[in-house]
C-alpha cells in the first residue's frame, strides 16, 4: 500500500511530496529528500513532530501514516560533514 508523505525542510520550508511503501527505511526517504535539495544525507535526520527518527526504522515501524508531514532536520548529534 502506497503512503504519500510529505517532506519539509525546515531551513528553507520548501517541501516534497514522496510516495513511499511501508517497508521503506527512513534512511532511503533522507537520502530521496536530501538529493532533491542537493545535501549530504549523512548530516541530516527526519523529525516527526518532537520524535527523530530512526534511518533504519521503516515507515510502518515508525508509525508513519499517509500525508504525515516529516521535517527533514540538520542531526543534532553532528552526522556526517
Amino acid at each position: 500500500m502506497t503512503l504519500v508523505i510529505t517532506v519539509k525542510n525546515v531551513a528553507n520550508g520548501a517541501t516534497v511530496r514522496m510516495e513511499t511503501e511501508p517497508e521503506e527505511r527512513i534512511g532511503e526517504i533522507i537520502e530521496s529528500a536530501a538529493e532533491y535539495w542537493k545535501k549530504d544525507p549523512g548530516a541530516y535526520v527526519l523529525k516527526k513532530g518532537k520524535t527523530l527518527l530512526s534511518a533504519s526504522s521503516t515507515i510502518d515501524e515508525s508509525g508513519i501514516i499517509g500525508n504525515d508531514i516529516l521535517e527533514l532536520i540538520p542531526d543534532p548529534e553532528g552526522g556526517s560533514t
